[in-house]
Order: C-alpha cells, then sequence, then structure tokens
C-alpha cells in the first residue's frame, strides 16, 4: 500500500503546481519510480472521469479511511483500469473494495453515457504540440564526440536526414552544438546509451542557459548551478568546462539532491561538487565561493512553457487573481535569487532562466534586476544581443521592459513556433569598472529600436552628440 500512498503524493504535489511530471516524478526513489510514473500517468489519463465516478459513487463521503482524493484516484484507476488493487488486504484497500460494485456500475454508465466502445476513448488525448517537439539527445562529450554519436546511430540504422522525415532520421541541430534531433515517437529512457550516461536527454531550449554562459574550460574556472536537481544542465556545464576547474552543484531537497548526485555520477562529471543547500543560504564571502565567475540560476517557476507528452494530462494554469499571485510570489523568489548572486565577488556572468511563457517572471524580473543596488553597485547590465545565442530569431518582449533596446539581449522559446518547450533566458555582464554607470549606450545592446519621433535624435545620435561634447569638454579644459 506504501506504493499508492508515493503515488498520491506525487499528485499532491503536481496540484500544487511544484513542478512538471516529469520532474515531480524524478524525486521518487528510483527502485519506485518505474512503477510510480506508469500509475501516475495512467491516472492523470483518465483523471476526469475518475473524479466523476468516485463522486458518483460518494467515495470520500462514505469512507473515512479515505482521506486524500489523490489515494482514492490511483486506487480507484488500479482496481477499474488495470488488474486491480495490487497491495495486502488492509483497512484502506477494504474500504475501496466496499464500494467495488457501484464503482463498476458508473464506470459503465460514463461509457454509455460518452459513446465509448474501449477504455482508451474515455483517456485524454495528447497535446498536438508535442508531436512538432522532436526528441533531443545531447551526446555527453565527457564520454565521446558527436561523431563518434552519429556513427553509432547510423550503424543501428538512423539516417541523418531530419526527425520528421522518417520514424529513423534525426539531424544535428542547428544552434547547440552536440545536439541531435530525432523523431518525436523515439524512446531512449532504455537505451544502454542513456544508461551509460553517453547521452543525455534534454529539451532544445533547456540546452541554452548553459550555452550562454559558456564557461572556459580552465583549471581555475569556478562556477555554481544554483538550483541544480535534476542535473541535466549541470552536466552539460560539466562538459562544456571539460571537466576542468570546479563546479558547485547546489540542491536543498533532499530526494532531489539523490537525484542529482546519481545523474551526475552517471554522466561521469568529475569536476562537480554537490552542496545539499539552499544557495541563498550561501555567503558570498565565504572562501569556498568567493572565486566563482559564472553563475546558472534556474530557479523554480510556474513551468507554463512545458509542452510534452505528460504534462498536457495536468490541468491548465487559472487566468484569475489567484494566478496572478501566484505568479508574483514566484516572480519575488526569483529576484532574489539574482540579487544574491550578484553579491558574489569576482562573479562576471550571471545567466538567468525559466520555463515560463510570463512576462511577469521573465521581462518583469530582468526590468526590476536592472534597477536594484546589487545591479548598480555591482555594475550589472544585460549582455550584448551577441553573446546570447545571435543566430536564435525570437527575442523577448519590448513592451514589457522599460528600454525596448533591451529586449534583443533576452531570449525566448515559442512552444508553437520553435519545436521546444517554452523558455526564457537571459544574462547578466558586470561591466568594465571604469566605465561609468552614465556612459553606458543602451543602444549597445540592441537592435529592435523603439520609433523615433521627428523632433527626437536616434539612440546612435544621441551617442555621436555626446561624444563631440565630451571632446569640446576636453579642448576647454
Amino acid at each position: 500500500m506504501n506504493f499508492y500512498f508515493e503515488a498520491a503524493k506525487v499528485l499532491d504535489k503536481l496540484d500544487a503546481k511544484k513542478g512538471s511530471i516529469k520532474g515531480v516524478i524524478a524525486t521518487v526513489a528510483e527502485k519506485d519510480r518505474k512503477r510510480t510514473a506508469a500509475v501516475v500517468i495512467e491516472t492523470l489519463k483518465y483523471k476526469p472521469v475518475l473524479v466523476e465516478i468516485i463522486d458518483a459513487a460518494k467515495l470520500l463521503k462514505e469512507e473515512r479511511k479515505i482521506s486524500s482524493r489523490n489515494l482514492a484516484l490511483v486506487l480507484v484507476h488500479d482496481l477499474l483500469l488495470a488488474n486491480g488493487i495490487q497491495a495486502g488486504d488492509g483497512p484502506v484497500k477494504q474500504a475501496i473494495l466496499r464500494h467495488k460494485t457501484r464503482l463498476h456500475s458508473e464506470f459503465t454508465r460514463i461509457k454509455i453515457k460518452r459513446g465509448a466502445k474501449s477504455h482508451s476513448e474515455l483517456a485524454q488525448t495528447d497535446d498536438s504540440r508535442a508531436a512538432l517537439i522532436p526528441r533531443y539527445v545531447r551526446v555527453n562529450t565527457a564520454c565521446w564526440t558527436s561523431e563518434e554519436a552519429i556513427q553509432t546511430f547510423i550503424s543501428r540504422g538512423y539516417q541523418l536526414s531530419g526527425p520528421f522525415q522518417s520514424e529513423q532520421g534525426f539531424s544535428r541541430d542547428g544552434h547547440i552544438p552536440n545536439l541531435l534531433a530525432f523523431n518525436p515517437k523515439t524512446q531512449f529512457a532504455d537505451d544502454p546509451l542513456y544508461k551509460a550516461g553517453k547521452i543525455i536527454l534534454q529539451d532544445k531550449a533547456s540546452c541554452f542557459p548553459a550555452h550562454i554562459l559558456a564557461p572556459p574550460s580552465r583549471d581555475d574556472c569556478v562556477v555554481i548551478d544554483a538550483t541544480a536537481a535534476p542535473g541535466n544542465k549541470t552536466s552539460h556545464l560539466s562538459a562544456l568546462m571539460g571537466n576542468k576547474g570546479k563546479l558547485f552543484a547546489f540542491e536543498r531537497d533532499r530526494k532531489r539532491y539523490s537525484t542529482l548526485q546519481a545523474m551526475l555520477s552517471r554522466a561521469h562529471c568529475q569536476n562537480v561538487e554537490t552542496v545539499n543547500a539552499d544557495f541563498l543560504t550561501v555567503s558570498p564571502a565565504d572562501d569556498r565561493y568567493r572565486a566563482v565567475t559564472h553563475i546558472l540560476l534556474d530557479p523554480s517557476c510556474s513551468g507554463s512553457g512545458i509542452v510534452n507528452r505528460l504534462d498536457h494530462l495536468l490541468e491548465a494554469e487559472d487566468e484569475n487573481d489567484d494566478g496572478q499571485e501566484r505568479l508574483n510570489k514566484l516572480a519575488a523568489f526569483q529576484l532574489s535569487m539574482i540579487r544574491h548572486a550578484m553579491k558574489f565577488p569576482l562573479v562576471q556572468r550571471i545567466v538567468y532562466s525559466t520555463c515560463s511563457i510570463h512576462a511577469t517572471e521573465n521581462e518583469h524580473v530582468v526590468r526590476d534586476v536592472l534597477k536594484t543596488e546589487e545591479a548598480l553597485s555591482g555594475r550589472f547590465t544585460l549582455a550584448p544581443p551577441k553573446e546570447v545565442l545571435p543566430s536564435w530569431q525570437r527575442r523577448g518582449l519590448a513592451e514589457e521592459v522599460d528600454n525596448p533596446d533591451y529586449a534583443a539581449s533576452l531570449v525566448r522559446c515559442s512552444p508553437d513556433e520553435d519545436a521546444t518547450n517554452g523558455f526564457f533566458v537571459s544574462m547578466f555582464i558586470r561591466t568594465d569598472p571604469d566605465r561609468k554607470d552614465n556612459e553606458h549606450d543602451p543602444s549597445e545592446i540592441g537592435t529592435r529600436k523603439r520609433p523615433v519621433r521627428e523632433d527626437e535624435e536616434t539612440p546612435g545620435e544621441n551617442a555621436r552628440h555626446r561624444k563631440r561634447k565630451k571632446k569640446k569638454s576636453s579642448r576647454v579644459a
């Protein structure tokens, strides 16, 4: 019965929007993960039907032993749609079995009402957008090269023709080195290459943060991944660093920390030191972290951009005041993470990313960060577009930042049009300490200009005017 309690806890976390299905399931002990994932996913597929059956049978009203709706969901699912409840006799199981006849009767009634000839016709359908996202595979260069990986896949019968040309088709990605795109139906979870850590299953957009942070492959390089679990981005950073230098990977949740350690071990990450602690509690003055120059921040977010083969099963986010209140709380937490990162004395580059589509968590956080004491005193600004995946066309929302020019330094991914999950990436860099803040010309980091009035100089003209004025002042002096 403990297995069902664990599955109910997963559903509780999903109801509380504490992560994606994949992310929450990753916190389950590895020995129970596969079985738990199966019952959770199948229960979610039939959740609307199961809720209707449970309510019609008055199960929760008549059985005090079952106080959790999610526990009832997984048990009733297995009773009606699997091979029965796989647990020894006990008070909870007996509470369900007392209503067995009524539950079956309500199930039959719903099938007749909906004209369903089979159980599968009652399941929720897939999100159509998921079929447009390839199955991305990142080659772990800590183990081998992309060329070796490609030849291995070709020897298996795959064709370097594109992920949608056939089920055996795949291609190199055009933006991220060492990333391959396969047909969406391709499965690698049980593949020996995956189990050996030679390939990492990671969405394309999720590869952007490490690629943009671009830590150097040097022995003296010190990097922090502030929210590391489950470890995909951490292993990407480690690979980019060539397993050199030092990479601190923070994760405060104990179960997710265990998942992180297992993943990094499988990925052969030799330069990573995992830390089971909250990044916000770490002192920037600590001797262990004073030399940090690069920080990756991918904090908790709404997950509103996630479009995969599972999360279409979750209820859509509420577009009401409660939903906005939750976004505001997330944004406040995200802001605190960036401000803390800016306090590290030698940090030069900070990447902030989310898997959210909401400006509240994206452009608004960036906008607010740039006004903070940490950003102003630390001389942080947005990196120019040429340093933030310049070949990517979709940028930030100009109307959501104070200076429209800044939008060009922000990266967005659309789940509808970019063959990725929804995503957002920004990078803050520390500017030249000899350069005064009032000498910063926003036009240098942006290519999208706001409309210029007829009586107004263009940003370039303003810059030239300032330079002429400066030269004139020098001559006078």
